[in-house]
């Protein structure tokens, strides 16, 4: 008779069944003045609590100066001014002199200090809003439609995604006794060592887990990216219920066919009353079903891949009470924001913004930070929402208020109108050099430059103003969603990307590796004999995408 060997579990399954309150030694650290970082494994503790420890990789020939990003859990997106003002004080007392608009609605500061995070943390507490959960193997931020153009069922669906986000929220009192009271948790007292979190365990989920919701014909978000995405049905301008779409995920490794992104499963219809339920049932799923056992495996993507949509039904089924119904009719169009002055459904006004690569600064002329800064402090009502491209809306603003606001933006360079061009607008990067420590090869620092050399390419041709849905990242994981992008560069290298092409306006496709290699100096001699094809081939109004898809990566390669 065979004994099977144990299951060898990854490192972080250890560290959190060991610590199940995630209070590791942060607040003795902290309290440390004699070191300047965490350790290793309170580097991974630190994640659940909303901060990654990193360094300036630019500095690192004279030695690691170790920083943090500290990431805020905002919940579809949306702030006050009075939020605003306090994330922007924080930048610029403790952080880079900049705010970074994530691609998941939220912001994050970069070159954080280790004696100024629990300040950080505390301000953003004090703000009503947390950074628990904005990191780590539970789910993170939850997205929501930011637009206010389309229909009034946005607020319901803004509510529904607030529900979702308080309700999945882990419990753990470690986060209040470390950045409210400056506690270090005694990590061997029976209350914390047999700590169980009442929906995630005592272990937590095997990776991340990431929720979207989308109002067709609007998929801003990418929501089919996420592990789970509740894509809104609305008639008549009512919200009648959501389809239900289940293990979409972007992350891969570089030579690892095991690793693929992957778009999610549309399985079924819910109404709004079973909204929580649901979440939970899925989100338990992960937990149950993920692997512990390698976390470039662990994602929901792979359960869903795996063990197929009837599993996914029936376990949702038994698990939330309920009987899955098909999905009802939808239609996504576009991924793009609404820039510029547009009216509210309400009747208000609100104000796309575009922020290359996200990143709030000021800049010569250009003075965006300092600009929002003085329209949060003097219009209290004006509501800021972030976007998942990147961007930044100003909403709920008045007839009386929009000439002032307009005055006060071009007093700092920064225009409402023809505020950049079509390639910049559809385009985004993940940090990636010198912060981010997963970096291959540069992606925020390096895209608009590139972009720049591209619309050259694409005037020459003609094809000046068609949009293409370009992205950066500076490694395999994903951050900035390429593989769902037209052209997408993914580094591999210093100087070296892969190529992607192929992906929709719609968000609903994925892309295909086009050349595994390129060198930077190469690219616009590799892409221009494609876009030229494509400007003599296309058929009339088809996307640089849609041909690819529909001719282009169909032919034999060399």
């Amino acid at each position: 008779m065979s004994i099977e060997a144990p299951v060898k579990l990854t490192h972080n399954e250890e560290i959190k069944a060991a610590i199940p309150t995630l209070a590791g030694t942060i607040a003795a650290t902290i309290a440390d003045a004699s070191t300047d970082h965490f350790s290793d494994d309170d580097n991974q503790f630190l994640k659940f609590h909303g901060s990654y420890q990193q360094d300036d990789r630019d500095l690192r020939k004279s030695g690691k100066k170790y920083i943090m990003m500290v990431r805020g859990r905002i919940p579809g997106g949306v702030m006050t001014a009075k939020q605003w003002s306090v994330f922007d004080t924080l930048a610029t007392k403790y952080g880079n002199q900049t705010l970074r608009l994530t691609t998941r609605q939220s912001i994050q500061f970069h070159g954080v200090v280790k004696d100024n995070l629990r300040p950080v943390v505390r301000a953003i507490n004090a703000s009503l809003l947390s950074t628990l959960a904005a990191c780590g193997d539970v789910n993170r931020n939850v997205m929501a439609a930011p637009t206010p153009a389309y229909t009034p069922a946005r607020e319901q669906v803004y509510a529904d995604a607030q529900r979702v986000a308080m309700a999945l929220a882990p419990q753990t009192k470690a986060y209040h006794s470390i950045w409210m009271d400056g506690v270090q948790l005694d990590n061997e007292a029976a209350e914390n060592k047999n700590f169980v979190d009442p929906l995630y365990g005592k272990t937590y989920l095997p990776r991340k887990f990431k929720i979207g919701f989308a109002i067709p014909p609007v998929n801003d978000m990418d929501v089919l990216t996420n592990c789970l995405g509740f894509i809104a049905i609305v008639e008549h301008d009512q919200l009648v219920g959501y389809n239900l779409a289940v293990g979409g995920g972007m992350g891969r490794s570089h030579g690892n066919e095991a690793t693929y992104p992957r778009l999610a499963d549309v399985i079924g219809f819910i109404t709004p009353d079973k909204l929580v339920d649901v979440a939970k049932a899925v989100l338990t799923i992960h937990r149950d079903f993920g692997d512990r056992t390698d976390r470039k495996h662990a994602r929901l993507k792979y359960v869903v891949a795996e063990r197929g949509v009837a599993f996914m039904q029936a376990e949702i089924n038994q698990r939330a009470g309920l009987t899955l119904v098909p999905a009802k009719p939808y239609k996504f169009t576009t991924t793009s924001d609404l820039l510029d002055w547009r009216k509210a459904t309400d009747g208000s006004w609100f104000l796309g913004l575009f922020v290359s690569m996200g990143r709030v600064k000021d800049q010569g002329g250009f003075k965006m930070k300092t600009a929002l800064r003085h329209i949060a402090d003097a219009f209290q009502t004006v509501e800021f929402r972030l976007t998942a491209n990147q961007n930044v809306i100003l909403a709920n603003i008045t007839d009386e208020d929009k000439h002032p606001i307009n005055m006060l933006l071009a007093a700092y360079g920064v225009r409402t109108e023809k505020q950049t061009s079509i390639l910049h607008a559809g385009s985004m990067a993940c940090p990636s050099l010198p912060t981010c420590g997963l970096g291959l090869a540069e992606s925020e620092r390096y895209l608009p430059g590139l972009i720049d050399r591209l619309q050259k390419v694409c005037d020459d041709l003609g094809l000046g103003s068609e949009e293409i849905i370009i992205r950066s990242t500076g490694c395999p994981n994903g951050c900035a969603r390429p593989y769902v992008a037209e052209i997408a560069f993914v580094g591999k290298a210093p100087g070296r990307y892969q190529v992607w092409l192929g992906g929709d306006a719609s968000g609903t496709r994925l892309n295909r590796i086009w050349k595994d290699v390129v060198k930077d100096p190469d690219i616009e001699n590799e892409l221009r004999p494609v876009l030229t094809r494509f400007a003599k081939e296309r058929l009339a109004h088809e996307r640089f995408g849609d041909w690819c898809d529909r001719v282009f990566l169909k032919e034999p390669t060399n």
